[in-house]
């Protein structure tokens, strides 16, 4: 199909990267993700455009007609991106006005689905795609690692392994067998104990029946591809509970009371769950995302290594099984998806491959439970000479002149009640202070100040409601862009972040480190600070030498007990701990060629979480 060229000027612009094509596939993989997700959603309501690379010709390029069907698409080069798309990593998606940008694979499939179904409210199923309480893929990838393998690492993964040369057996990526891995788990829905009831109550009739993976479903789906009813009597209760809601049926009910010894069955003698799609029983954006680069990585093992297969049976019978989804096969075949037929693998998910016992969990939780209160751990670092140490506040009287500036300005025009207005005008005055000091004409701040300003934030409804407040003090200076951190390649001069959550903190900062920027944080939700696969805590060499990664663990617990309403003494430990947290921050960055002062907010009552990270580069 020869790409159409014309000006770009109205409705919502999706920006995808091209860097070649092959025989039923676009690279990068998550362009082919986006294309599928549009053909399955049949929407045609965004302007698609394919942003080049330097070495690709613009006027010369034919897009082969397997690959798209029934979508018009424009080729351009990244000089004619609109400057606020420069600024992110592809796909993006803009508004007509320019100035706000949904950034990352995740957050703009989770837009498309959105979008399609205003456009036709009567595609509910595809509300369905965003799994329980509309939350599929929504935690971003730094600190969700189920996100994160979908999102980025097995795409990455697998356009790695399409280009060896293979003169050998390949080694299986093992981002694959993490995904394997993931479908052997038990499964947890909202619903969870009264399923697996219902499951012990099917086996117990059926004498112990074959488990869900054992071989194919017998029955085929009854959908707008073939009109032959669902045979649930061949179906586990999983394939029942999954098939019903994608045929927009209840699912299976108890109608009647359950027997006596079901009722008093223990929970730990409850059948778990199997998988059915990627996440559990349901097929959601997760199974959209993987499709693509699952398939393509098939297609290289049944051609040429058809005997690697017994590595992934879940994986493979997965496959098999999202054939069956409605619209599934149209959608594929529309974006050159020719499915493979693979062979019938007997294998079931508790018969693991034996390699797969080394390979670590998709998400793996912290050992919450910690013995014994944060004084050995503190004492520890004084023995080191490290101590609570909380460098002046440089203006601690300084305040804006609210009553001068617009109201739309005033955090009393927010959904929050009048005293916790008047503690985040006291939080933004400590914030404005400080950056306004450090600021020069021309510089881009990243969420705050005057001048040019970024705003960066993963939930929509924040940036919404920014930009409706934006709009109404006529500003025109003012970026938004939704999007994961990592996921903002733009220059700036000042970082911005208030009460940014855990490590988001972290990622901040790093943000501004990587470009030299100075940072103004208030950190949060020490409780929810982790090792990441960014991350690794302490993070100064100074407090690595000193504390293991459970002591510093336990400063993370104790520095998030400062609310105003516990003892003074308990809330004194909460700030001391607050404080040598964030010094392990401070110091980290120090390394990194930075001046970095811990101040303590003024009034210390206008929040609990009252510390700022203040970074400049040296």
């Amino acid at each position: 199909m020869k790409a159409i060229k014309k000006n770009l000027t109205e409705e919502e612009y999706l920006y995808l990267d091209f860097s070649h094509q092959t025989k039923g596939c676009i690279f990068p993989l998550h362009t082919s993700v986006t294309l599928f997700l549009l053909s399955y959603c049949d929407c045609k309501i965004f302007k698609i455009c394919l942003v080049v690379t330097k070495e690709v010709s613009t006027d010369s390029l034919l897009l082969r007609d397997d690959l798209i069907q029934d979508v018009e698409i424009q080729i351009i080069s990244r000089q004619e991106l609109p400057p606020i798309v420069q600024n992110c990593c592809l796909p993006a998606v803009v508004e007509r006005s320019d100035n706000f940008c949904r950034a990352g694979l995740a957050v703009v499939l989770r837009h498309i689905i959105q979008k399609s179904y205003e456009a036709d409210p009567l595609k509910k199923e595809l509300l369905e795609l965003l799994g329980f309480k509309k939350t599929c893929l929504k935690a971003c990838a730094e600190v969700s690692q189920w996100t994160r393998l979908c999102e980025l690492t097995i795409p990455l993964a697998i356009e790695n392994f399409l280009r060896e040369s293979f003169d050998q057996p390949p080694t299986i990526p093992v981002e694959i067998l993490q995904l394997e891995k993931k479908l052997s788990e038990p499964v947890r829905v909202h619903n969870d104990d009264k399923l697996r009831r219902q499951k012990l109550k099917q086996q117990k009739a059926d004498g112990a029946g074959p488990p869900l993976t054992k071989g194919k479903a017998k029955s085929k789906v009854h959908t707008q591809e073939t009109s032959e009813e669902l045979d649930s009597a061949s179906k586990s209760l999983e394939l029942k509970v999954a098939f019903s809601k994608l045929t927009v049926q209840e699912e299976p009910a108890i109608t009647n009371r359950e027997p006596s010894h079901i009722r008093k069955a223990k929970a730990s003698d409850l059948p778990p769950l199997e998988h059915v799609f990627a996440e559990g029983l349901y097929f959601t954006l997760a199974d959209i995302v993987l499709l693509p680069c699952i398939h393509h990585f098939l297609v290289i093992i049944c051609k040429k290594f058809s005997e690697k297969l017994v590595e992934f049976p879940l994986l493979t019978s997965w496959y098999q099984r999202i054939q069956e989804v409605p619209r599934v096969k149209t959608a594929a075949s529309k974006c050159g998806i020719q499915f493979l037929h693979l062979p019938e693998l007997l294998t079931t998910s508790n018969e693991q491959h034996p390699n797969l016992s080394e390979v670590p969990g998709v998400e793996e939780q912290n050992d919450p439970l910690f013995i014994g209160g944060p004084r050995p751990t503190m004492a520890k670092l004084m023995e080191n000479g490290i101590e609570v140490m909380f460098s002046p506040h440089p203006c601690p009287t300084w305040t804006l002149d609210w009553n001068v500036l617009p109201a739309a300005v005033s955090p009393k025009e927010g959904k929050m009640s009048s005293d916790r207005a008047l503690r985040k005008q006291q939080q933004l005055n400590n914030l404005v202070y400080v950056v306004t000091n450090q600021a020069k004409p021309g510089d881009r701040i990243v969420d705050f100040c005057s001048g040019g300003v970024t705003l960066i934030e993963n939930k929509e409804l924040s940036l919404i409601r920014a930009k409706k407040r934006s709009n109404e003090l006529g500003l025109n200076n003012i970026w938004f862009i939704q999007a994961n951190m990592e996921y903002f390649t733009g220059m700036f001069n000042i970082g911005v972040a208030l009460h940014a959550c855990g490590v988001a903190t972290d990622m901040v900062i790093e943000h501004c480190i990587k470009t030299r920027a100075s940072f103004v944080t208030c950190p949060c939700c020490y409780g929810f600070i982790q090792n990441t696969s960014k991350f690794n805590f302490p993070k100064s060499e100074q407090f690595k030498k000193t504390l293991s990664y459970k002591e510093h663990m336990i400063l993370c617990r104790f520095a998030d007990q400062t609310a105003a309403q516990l003892p003074p003494q308990r809330r004194l430990i909460g700030k001391q701990c607050m404080c040598l947290v964030d010094l392990d921050r401070a110091r980290a960055a120090e390394e990194c060629g930075y001046s970095v002062q811990v101040i303590s907010m003024e009034p210390e009552s206008c929040s609990p979480k009252n510390n700022m990270i203040v970074g400049i580069p040296i």
